[in-house]
């Protein structure tokens, strides 16, 4: 008798190929074997996975969950966005606030097939972390830490003493909780706002807690001025030399930069994220295929919910047409960005991101973290190449039952974890009064 069952369903193999008519058996948290549909077999759950698709829960590996109740407003805003409107709203959450954001976006999340997130930090990380763990998905969480920046609020800056201390203690309380669904990191807001001292002290308690280092770099084209003018070193040449790269880095945007820049990258065997929809509305075409070839390990993040959806579905889309029309088209090159690269991307390279080798696959052995499709739709069938189909074609409506660290979270599209209908309502009230007091 097996925990979990998905019975005859076509499955997505970790190279991308696809089996039809298989039984997913999980037992505990882990995926304990993939079959032959047979009519014999026995679970206390079973899931019918007839005309669906059994494939990985999809990862993302940039995000700001507190930023979810900022929805709607800083779209076609001139800059500077993030002076003008995210640190009024940010330095405004209460704790109830960053509680009840992030639970709605672990609910656009769930719907939308994703099952783990990455958090690059904000504040009330503590919340984050309680709402992740009720509704159940896998996360690393990191604070966001500053120490300095003439725009940045007092209330939102800390000596580096403080902000050694503040993850510190997040990390004693969370990491490993959620049945170690939960991983807590250091975080790194960026350069502009980061001092070398706190950058050079994160990079020594990351590593003395084994633990990620998660980082805005050259997200745009002032962080890069910024860096010249008061180091006289590029972004990436002041992590280096303030020793914070290494496997354990993950590194967000990644626009501006150079080919010097990527050497440095892939020396330290760095993680990359690309947020296809924040990065083309305002910064510019990241040098996605340039990571691919050199072998790096290349992530998708949403960056939160401000002014985009969480859907990965959408951000492997716009990735596949923006890379194609930018770096393909001049040179005559239609595989510059292949579907097969933009999965991987949303998937397990999602799970390396995240510093794990334990789910981001179907396979036996692995963590039970996985979504079913219904492909058996008129967008989806008949397809010569359904992989290239989901990537062209798919969306968070397609997405039916959602299974993390072995536990059905979402059945039929009916999240399990969470009241969905009161979670909108205290999310439609708060926003409204965060923005009254933001004056934004």
């Amino acid at each position: 008798m097996h925990d979990l069952l998905v019975r005859n369903a076509s499955v997505l193999n970790p190279d991308m190929s696809i089996s039809e008519h298989k039984d997913v058996f999980v037992d505990g948290n882990t995926i304990s074997s993939i079959a032959d549909t047979s009519a014999v077999s026995e679970a206390s759950k079973i899931i019918d996975g007839t005309g669906k698709l059994v494939m990985p829960g999809f990862v993302d590996s940039h995000t700001h969950l507190c930023q979810t109740l900022l929805r709607g407003r800083t779209i076609e805003e001139w800059p500077m966005i993030w002076t003008r409107f995210l640190i009024p709203f940010e330095s405004n959450l209460t704790e109830e606030d960053v509680y009840w954001g992030a639970q709605l976006a672990c609910l656009e999340m769930i719907k939308s097939g994703t099952t783990a997130f990455i958090e690059s930090g904000g504040i009330h990380m503590a919340d984050v972390a309680e709402a992740t763990i009720k509704a159940g998905l896998r996360a690393a969480i990191a604070k966001s830490t500053m120490d300095m920046g003439g725009v940045i609020p007092a209330s939102m800056k800390e000596t580096v003493d403080e902000c050694m201390t503040a993850t510190e203690e997040l990390y004693s309380k969370y990491n490993g909780a959620g049945d170690d669904t939960i991983r807590i990191w250091f975080a790194m807001r960026e350069v502009m706002t980061c001092s070398p001292e706190l950058i050079r002290e994160t990079a020594k308690r990351a590593a003395a807690l084994n633990t990620g280092i998660h980082a805005h770099l050259c997200e745009h084209h002032d962080e890069v001025k910024f860096c010249l003018e008061n180091y006289h070193l590029r972004p990436a040449e002041l992590l280096e030399e303030n020793g914070m790269l290494g496997p354990n880095f993950l590194s967000a945007h990644n626009v501006s930069l150079t080919e010097h820049d990527i050497t440095i990258l892939k020396k330290y065997d760095a993680k990359i994220v690309h947020c296809p929809t924040s990065n083309l509305s305002n910064h510019g075409f990241p040098k996605t295929p340039r990571f691919l070839d050199e072998g790096m390990v290349v992530a998708l993040g949403s960056d939160g919910a401000s002014s985009t959806s969480l859907s990965l579905f959408e951000k492997m889309r716009l990735m596949r047409y923006a890379m194609t029309a930018y770096w393909g088209i001049p040179v005559f090159d239609s595989r510059v960005m292949l579907c097969l690269d933009l999965m991987k991307m949303a998937t397990v390279n999602g799970a390396r991101a995240m510093l794990r080798d334990d789910f981001g696959t179907v396979e036996a052995g692995m963590k039970a973290d996985f979504i079913t499709l219904n492909i058996d739709q008129p967008h989806i069938q008949p397809t010569s190449s359904l992989l290239k189909t989901l990537v062209t074609n798919a969306g968070p409506g397609d997405v039916c039952d959602s299974v993390i660290n072995g536990k059905l979270v979402m059945e039929n599209r009916n999240v399990l974890t969470l009241d969905e209908k009161k979670v909108m309502e205290e999310c439609t009230k708060r926003q409204k009064e965060i923005f009254a007091r933001a004056g934004i």
